[in-house]
């Protein structure tokens, strides 16, 4: 039953119906953020929203974050950010993006990402196929150690994305005009020629293409996905 609901059905059932107060959206307040955003607002406000805070984001990033919780009303917005103590072993001089771009990921996105899910049931993302790598064969629903993941948008692609954006007059996160399709932290974000992936911007001239947080999941067969959230 999930994989046939539509993006809004989906978390409608998500956010009242399989999970209700056991849910929490992971968002990076990105480009194409707002579009997951509003959805869950038109559900619930109040769903607990996890931003990681890495330290490193584009001054743009925190604005656009703080532009969007005032217009979509987000009421539970919680800034997840690495340890300092742990940073000040791994990272002292700050430049770990350089010298090991995974071991900075993992200290400043994957730990404090499993600290802040610690307690729910299941959360939701904005990862979609159009983004290409190993996005391209995503799926609505995974498993991943024992937690519900859900990817709503995952079948949608840029065209929707933007009648979404205009259909909603939803802010535009700033450093899109300024030729980012893809914003993370500011090192490892770059510009993106027009067509190149939209993530081709992000850690340019390295083989990665993920920051840690999306792990290789148990993917629910649609079967599956009937008789657990039906």
């Amino acid at each position: 039953m999930a994989e046939s609901l539509s993006a809004p059905a989906l978390l409608e059932h998500a956010l009242r119906r399989w999970f209700p107060g056991e849910i929490a959206v992971v968002s990076s307040f990105g480009t194409e953020s707002a579009v997951m955003l509003h959805m869950v607002a038109q559900v619930n406000p109040a769903t607990p929203i996890l931003f990681l805070d890495t330290g490193k984001l584009f001054g743009e990033t925190l604005r656009y974050r703080d532009q969007l919780v005032d217009h979509l009303g987000l009421r539970d917005v919680r800034a997840l950010r690495p340890d300092p103590d742990d940073l000040a072993e791994a990272d002292a001089d700050g430049a770990l993006w350089a010298r090991g771009p995974d071991a900075c990921c993992h200290h400043r996105k994957v730990v404090p990402l499993e600290r802040g899910l610690t307690g729910f049931a299941a959360w939701i993302n904005g990862r979609k196929r159009h983004h290409g790598g190993l996005r391209q064969g995503l799926s609505s629903v995974e498993v991943v150690d024992g937690r519900v993941k859900l990817n709503p948008l995952a079948g949608w692609g840029r065209a929707e994305i933007e009648r979404y954006f205009e259909a909603h007059a939803l802010p535009r996160h700033p450093l899109e005009a300024d030729g980012f399709a893809s914003v993370g932290c500011m090192p490892c974000s770059d510009r993106v020629a027009p067509g190149e992936d939209a993530r081709a911007g992000r850690w340019r001239g390295r083989e990665k293409t993920e920051c840690g947080i999306h792990r290789a999941p148990h993917n629910l067969r649609r079967e599956a996905a009937g008789q657990s959230l039906g």
